[in-house]
């Protein structure tokens, strides 16, 4: 079964970091990325932009409207995803806590939701 994991971080602690703090968070973070990878699970990873810049679509009198920033006003901001293949959750959750997010930072709002796929179709690229 295919399982989306959301990693969240709370923007605003994240922009207060220096070039240095950025750096030894890449350097943490790198074992637990490999972690990840080596464990087979790992099916797609990516991080996202800032809030700042993204826009939301949402119906509104049967036209599309379009608003600045996210769909949703959090505490904590999504920043990255993956999407991995477990047996169930319970190895949904042990993959996912390989992730940086799951271990470390903890000032910095860092958590991750696991929602199972229920439906996954492939779309060629064009």
């Amino acid at each position: 079964m295919k399982y989306l994991c959301l990693a969240y971080y709370d923007e605003k602690k994240f922009e207060t970091l220096t070039e240095a703090d950025m750096a030894a968070i890449g350097r943490d973070c790198r074992p637990h990325d490999e972690e990840l990878q080596r464990s087979g699970h790992l099916l797609e990873v990516a991080s996202l932009a800032a809030t700042k810049d993204s826009v939301s679509l949402r119906p509104r009198g049967g036209k599309v409207t379009v608003t600045d920033g996210p769909y949703a006003e959090t505490k904590e901001q999504l920043g990255s995803f993956f999407l991995i293949e477990a047996r169930d959750l319970n190895e949904a959750i042990q993959v996912a806590s390989l992730h940086p997010a799951a271990r470390l930072n903890e000032q910095l709002g860092w958590g991750i939701e696991i929602r199972p796929i229920e439906t996954c179709r492939v779309v060629a690229a064009r």
